[in-house]
């Protein structure tokens, strides 16, 4: 029981936040227990602390919307906590679509032995697709990305009911798993892009000791974005590259401890 703790403490750890989250927000709506009250793009946590997302926030900017006190000060807040402490951490501790992401995932490694696909979209189409978004914002006036966000479908569709909308999470789904791995959070989507780009230099990183490792790549085998993991092997260092979702699945199936949760200098960071 303990070595199965182990084996999946973060996954549990990621499940359990994912859950609390949209439960509290459910709760507000439907009993008007205000925790957390909104949603993942506008949140009121503690009845007085605005959080907003810096992203939406950005987009509104671009469409030229007039952006209230307590608006600007929630994004500043989440702006603060991702870029300095947590990084990329929001997509696989926080959007709900990682949950469906990771169920793809996992089947398709189990059923399907991950078949590779002839169609393939590289990981540079996400940053494109953000730069988008803010152009599409700024053209026709609207917050782009928001009308056709899976991740505000999720959150809308567990407080109020998801209608018709689950047909889109559906499709990400069968995308993920018949198609191509992981498609959605780690080539297409915008925000797992900005928070990239936001939190390049976060304190929380995971580090590798060469020392140690087997080189059994288990650790390339379950990273949604194993490009970061561009050390194994090689030598013992930390994973720097924005990318990296600090899920922890890494770390839990590596049978030596290669790899662990480590609070990194910043000003070390500078000088890499």
């Amino acid at each position: 029981m303990i070595d199965f703790f182990k084996n999946y403490k973060y996954l549990f750890l990621r499940r359990f936040t994912q859950i609390s989250i949209l439960f509290l927000y459910f709760c507000a709506n439907a009993y008007g227990f205000n925790l957390l009250k909104g949603n993942l793009s506008s949140s009121e946590f503690l009845y007085f602390i605005p959080l907003s997302d810096p992203f939406a926030v950005l987009q509104m900017f671009f469409a030229g919307v007039l952006i209230a006190s307590d608006i600007l000060i929630g994004s500043l807040i989440i702006i603060l906590f991702y870029s300095i402490i947590a990084g990329r951490a929001f997509c696989s501790w926080v959007c709900p679509i990682n949950m469906i992401s990771d169920l793809a995932s996992w089947l398709r490694r189990k059923l399907l032995k991950r078949t590779p696909s002839d169609l393939t979209i590289g990981k540079s189409f996400r940053y494109w697709f953000l730069a988008l978004t803010f152009i599409l914002s700024f053209i026709f006036s609207i917050t782009a990305f928001e009308l056709i966000s899976p991740i505000s479908i999720f959150t809308r569709g567990i407080v109020f009911g998801f209608g018709f909308a689950w047909l889109f999470l559906l499709m990400i789904f069968l995308f993920d798993l018949f198609v191509q791995d992981n498609v959605w959070c780690g080539n297409i989507c915008p925000l797992g892009a900005f928070y990239s780009l936001l939190g390049r230099r976060n304190i929380i990183k995971i580090k590798y000791n060469l020392d140690t490792c087997t080189q059994c790549n288990n650790c390339l085998n379950i990273c949604p974005e194993e490009q970061v993991l561009n050390m194994i092997g090689k030598k013992s260092d930390i994973i720097i590259q924005a990318e990296c979702t600090k899920c922890g699945r890494c770390i839990e199936v590596c049978g030596t401890d290669s790899l662990e949760f480590s609070i990194i200098d910043i000003a070390k960071q500078n000088q890499k």
